[in-house]
This record gives structure tokens, sequence and C-alpha cells, in this order.
């Protein structure tokens, strides 16, 4: 039984791999082609230019930190470790696993982590 669940898992990482590494190329396509156009008129078209740059950026970074943790998660399906948690090796709940296949820490664990993690403030 646990393989088969095993194997469902490792087939859902393998398509969020491959969509997560599309959208980084995506986003590095969109960002290239937005530095490639022409040089703006005037300030406000740099200024609006620079921060759909930024946004694919993000994207891409967003996406490039996910796709580390589902490759993460697969050699943990190959290790035999996938769905303990990496604190204290207890198992992960399994409604948590299906919801985000990719998530090394239990529920206990993960608000303890989250706690210890300074927050992003995003400023303009």
């Amino acid at each position: 039984m646990e393989a088969i669940l095993n194997e469902e898992y490792k087939q859902q990482l393998l398509a969020e791999e491959q969509r997560l590494l599309k959208g980084i190329r995506r986003a590095d396509t969109n960002a290239r082609d937005l530095s490639d156009e022409p040089s703006a008129r005037d300030w406000s078209d740099t200024s609006v230019r620079d921060e759909e740059k930024d946004g694919q950026f993000q994207e891409a970074d967003i996406n490039l930190t996910t796709l580390h943790q589902v490759q993460d998660a697969l050699k943990r399906i190959e290790e035999g470790t996938f769905g303990q948690c990496l604190v204290d090796g207890g198992p992960i709940e399994e409604q948590r696993l299906r919801a985000m296949p990719w998530t090394p820490y239990c529920l206990k664990h993960e608000r303890l982590q989250e706690k210890e993690r300074p927050r992003r403030i995003f400023t303009l």
C-alpha cells in the first residue's frame, strides 16, 4: 500500500517539477524580452518596464525555491524517508501531503519553523 502511495506522490511531484521548470523558463524569457525592448521614451515607461521585469524575476525565484523542495521530496521517495518529518522523523499528516507533497515538515514543526523565520515585508 505504501509503495502505491509513494508512486502516486512521485507522479504528482514529477508533474509539478515539469510545471515549475516551464514557469521558470517562461519568466526568464519574459524578463529577457522586457530587457531587450528599445529604450523607453520617458522615465514612467522605464519604471513600468522595470516593475514588470522585477515581477518576472520574483515569480522565477518563487518557482525555483519550490522546485528545489519538489526535487528534495523526490530524493526522499528514493531514500525511503518520504512522509517523515525532517525534524523528528515522525509522520507528516496525510492531508498535508495530499495538499503539498513536497512538504518536509509535519504541521507542528512547520508552525515552529514559521515562527522562527523573519517575516518578509514588501515595500515600494
